[in-house]
């Protein structure tokens, strides 16, 4: 392990990246992992990489957690799939999914429990908590079960029932509540501190987006070196989308790229009920506005406020990226369209990347001949009520 400090994505203050840790104490904003990087090439070399199996604990020396006391159960190393049918149908050559139903708990949300779960037992925790909407929930719980703590979950009373059912399965004491995932973070953020619990709200605490951005590390690895053109991700949260950018800022870091090589552009994608990452994209704004009443069956997407909401503008006007809403009804009918072409039985976020990436493709903004990937970041199995 070669972290080094903890620094504040917005004021850069600087913290302790030993101790158990939150949010910025000068800004209350997001914290990120600093590491060694001349010290962690020589542990990682990219050749390594490229033939490793591309777990996430392959990834070890720019993780921040001692790999003796990681809490895993096989995440990462995902297929990114060639899809030619449904390239066809879009008019695309080098169309392909990254598949992260296949992580441990069916979804992406695996890899950042499991380096958060890591970095939190190193450090001394003994009981976590998340609100969460769905997946989230589900992966702690089982990385808890995993590191043998308790777990506690605050999720909206509508929430997925195969998401509730797992959590319990896994152990975790589950509080059902009326609202959205917002509504669920301020039951967790008012009974943290006074029962010893340690939460893991997306991006509140700094280490789930260090599993995340494992995301784009593998896409490195899935192209023998190479990134793709343009990556459609669906951001409810958004720890996946900028955890990605900050493995692109990491390769030039270790030497693996060169500074200021080419990257992806990113697309940002939600549902139209909820879409204020999108709607502040679109109006030039620094930051989000929340939503008054939010709605999607994508309960993924439902996450009116994201803590991360600046850091993701960022990341889409330094990638000139883009960003997209899609209704309900198209993006369930994405999930069918990839399921009928191409096998995957994609969750209703990974759907509303298929509607997107039409409309990006009608109006010429992605180009027929480049490389595009869709991250499907979860298993249609856990959303079955949204295809009835």
């Amino acid at each position: 392990m070669h972290l080094t400090h903890l620094q504040c994505t917005e004021c850069g203050a600087e913290a302790d990246a030993h101790q158990l840790a939150t949010v910025c104490p000068a800004c209350k904003m997001p914290l990120v992992a600093c590491y060694d990087f001349e010290a962690a090439a020589q542990d990682l070399p990219l050749e390594g990489w490229l033939a490793s199996q591309g777990k996430l604990m392959d990834l070890a020396p720019v993780l921040p957690f001692d790999r003796s006391n990681a809490v895993s159960l096989g995440e990462g190393g995902t297929p990114l799939l060639h899809v030619p049918r449904l390239g066809q149908e879009l008019g695309l050559s080098q169309l392909w999914v990254k598949e992260e139903a296949q992580n441990p708990t069916g979804s992406f949300k695996a890899r950042g429990m499991a380096a958060a779960v890591s970095a939190a037992v190193e450090r001394g925790a003994k009981a976590l908590a998340v609100p969460s909407a769905g997946n989230a929930g589900g992966a702690l719980a089982a990385y808890g079960a995993r590191a043998g703590l308790p777990v506690h979950l605050a999720m909206p009373e509508d929430v997925p029932l195969a998401n509730r059912i797992e959590a319990e399965a896994c152990g975790a004491h589950v509080t059902l509540l009326p609202g959205t995932i917002s509504d669920c973070g301020h039951w967790i953020a008012e009974r943290a501190a006074k029962n010893g619990w340690f939460s893991l709200s997306t991006l509140k605490e700094p280490y789930r987006v260090e599993g995340k951005k494992s995301m784009g590390y593998e896409l490195l690895r899935d192209l023998c070196g190479d990134l793709p053109d343009v990556i459609l991700y669906p951001a409810g949260g958004g720890t996946g989308l900028v955890g990605m950018w900050k493995a692109f800022d990491e390769m030039e870091a270790l030497g693996w790229r060169a500074p200021g090589a080419p990257r992806p552009r990113m697309v940002a994608v939600q549902a139209a009920g909820c879409a204020p990452v999108v709607e502040a994209f679109h109006s030039g704004a620094d930051d989000i506005q929340v939503p008054e009443s939010p709605a999607t069956c994508a309960s993924g997407l439902r996450v009116p406020g994201p803590i991360g909401g600046r850091w993701m503008l960022r990341v889409l006007r330094a990638s000139h990226g883009t960003a997209l809403a899609i209704t309900d009804e198209a993006l369930v009918e994405g999930s069918r369209r990839i399921g009928r072409t191409e096998g995957i039985f994609a969750a209703p976020e990974g759907g509303a990347l298929v509607a997107a990436l039409e409309d990006l493709v009608g109006s010429g903004w992605v180009k027929a001949d480049e490389r595009v990937v869709l991250f499907d970041t979860g298993t249609g199995l856990k959303y079955l009520e949204c295809f009835e």
